[in-house]
């Protein structure tokens, strides 16, 4: 017995010597494995540690694929952000300005207003309805407005009532009177003082009853209680609503009539959502109608109202016109157009403008073919002209048309400026030394393939040279066409914001514009750093 429990004794000795080596050799394990992770952090081979640019691989639709090798960044820049292509002051023979067809303009100051082209419909002025109600209850005797539609003059009668609540307050009116008349002479203090009190408490009362200061004069004339006393309109305007019938009980709750002043009505316009923040109460604006060809009714904008219309996605807009004559009916159809004063602003045509997909750019023309590029702020698209807010002076020379190939070519001269060659002794000891540059694949895909005029699915997969996807990237597709004036088309630019749908595929919706050759351009942002940044061209079907 003895012997087996040392035997017992024994193997758990075995069993926790077992278990401390496990525990060692687990902690060696990760602390070398820590080692070897601070390691690759600090190589070259770890993309994160420096800034090189990847290789891109852009593929549209079913066409080859095709691989560019941009730059690879100095160590130095490595946490410098990325910023667009620079671009550099151009010159241009006359030969060669002739033959892309560049024109030159002026960037013009000058008084400016916006114009909103709309429709609408004509209805009542709310604030204008007047409702009739009586203060008393009674019987309605005789109806004089009985149809709806009706023009009734101010003053003009509508019905007569029975009331005997008024008919107690008349006579108790009539009865003060003949007191205070019989009392005018006593001699006792304080008589005929409290007789003209109940002449005036009882008059007041009448009042109250809404009764007109003209019936009360005829209660002193007659001395007599009006039975039916005549209700008259309290204003001019069409009957809208009746609800006055012969013998009807009313109680002073019950709405007899609603008559609406059409002097000055209401005008409501549809406007598309992007024009809502140029609107504001105040502006004025204009009314035409087929009915009265050449006429030209004058108002102003009174509110915007704050829901939009989601069948239409148009947000309707007040406008409040005076109405002489009366020519505008409810329930009319009409063309809208509010003019927008913008003030004194600057000026170029929009075929000035190139958008690069970042910014917007102009180029200024100092004579002898010289072109330089400046960086402006767009204001307002009037027309066939941009307001322009920052970036140009009024009198600049501007180059109006070839501003796409203009572009290209201060590109490749600034690449050209800023290229350095390697230091005299530079060879295969110095290659050996740069970090190998990381490799990235964009393909770019849409549906349908090739993309077309209208709505398109544009779809962007990421991966690294090892063929595993990238997740967690920001990822932004730009089509942009120049503007044709010679077509009297002007510049396109629609931004996809493709969101990560898994496994590196990245997906968005846009619409494009027209068909024909449109300048494509990808970004993909990773922690705050450009991962891809590539430029291509597609051929979009179904016509301009």
């Amino acid at each position: 017995m003895a012997h087996k429990h040392e035997k017992t004794a024994s193997q758990d000795l075995a069993v926790e010597k077992y278990r401390r080596a496990l525990l060692v050799a687990l902690i060696a394990l990760i602390t070398v494995a820590g080692f070897a992770a601070w390691l690759w952090w600090r190589s070259p081979f770890n993309p994160m540690a420096r800034g090189s640019q990847p290789t891109v691989t852009a593929s549209v639709g079913s066409e080859t694929s095709q691989s560019i090798t941009e730059p690879t960044a100095s160590a130095a820049d490595a946490t410098a952000p990325q910023s667009d292509t620079p671009l550099a002051p151009i010159q241009l023979s006359p030969q060669r300005m002739q033959s892309i067809g560049v024109k030159v303009g002026t960037v013009e100051s000058k008084v400016m207003s916006d114009e909103i082209r709309s429709y609408g419909n004509v209805q009542p002025n709310e604030r204008r309805f007047a409702y009739v109600q009586t203060r008393f209850a009674g019987w309605i005797r005789k109806i004089y407005a009985d149809a709806t539609g009706d023009f009734i003059a101010k003053g003009q009668p509508l019905f007569t009532i029975y009331s005997p609540d008024l008919v107690a307050s008349e006579r108790e009116y009539l009865l003060a009177k003949k007191s205070a008349a019989a009392l005018q002479q006593s001699a006792v203090s304080g008589v005929a003082d409290g007789a003209a009190s109940l002449i005036t408490a009882a008059k007041a009362r009448l009042q109250q009853f809404d009764i007109p200061e003209s019936d009360i004069a005829k209660l002193d004339d007659t001395g007599e209680p009006i039975t039916d006393l005549t209700v008259n309109s309290p204003v001019a305007g069409y009957i809208t609503e009746k609800n006055a019938l012969p013998n009807m009980n009313v109680q002073p709750d019950t709405k007899l009539y609603t008559i609406a002043d059409l002097s000055e009505i209401w005008v409501f316009a549809q406007i598309f959502q992007n024009d809502a923040g140029k609107i504001k109460p105040g502006d004025p604006a204009e009314v035409t109608l087929d009915a009265y060809p050449g006429q030209v009714f004058r108002g102003k904008v009174d509110y915007l109202l704050p829901q939009l219309d989601m069948a239409t996605r148009t947000l309707p807009v007040r406008l409040v016109f005076a109405n002489p004559g009366l020519k505008l009916r409810p329930g009319m159809y009409v063309n809208v157009s509010m003019k927008l004063p913008l003030g004194q602003r600057l000026i170029v045509p929009d075929s000035a403008v190139f958008h690069s997909g970042t910014k917007n750019l102009i180029f200024t023309y100092a004579g002898e073919g010289n072109i330089e590029p400046h960086e402006v702020e767009l204001g307002p698209h009037v027309g066939d002209q941009f307001v322009i807010s920052k970036g140009v002076k009024a009198g600049d020379q501007i180059v109006t048309s070839a501003n796409f190939l203009i572009d290209s070519e201060a590109q490749l001269q600034a690449a050209a400026g800023a290229f350095m060659p390697p230091p005299p002794g530079a060879g295969q000891a110095a290659a050996m030394n740069v970090p190998a540059q990381t490799q990235a694949t964009v393909e770019l895909t849409t549906l349908p393939s090739p993309p077309q005029k209208g709505a398109n699915t544009v779809r962007v997969k990421l991966t690294d040279t090892a063929g595993k996807p990238i997740a967690g990237a920001q990822v932004n597709v730009t089509f942009f066409m120049a503007a044709m004036p010679a077509m009297g088309m002007a510049a396109m630019k629609t931004v996809v914001q493709a969101s990560d749908k898994g496994g590196g595929m990245y997906e968005g919706n846009g619409a494009l514009g027209s068909g024909g050759t449109w300048q494509v351009t990808i970004t993909a942002q990773q922690n705050g750093q450009t991962i891809a940044n590539k430029q291509l061209s597609v051929n979009a079907t179904g016509g301009m």
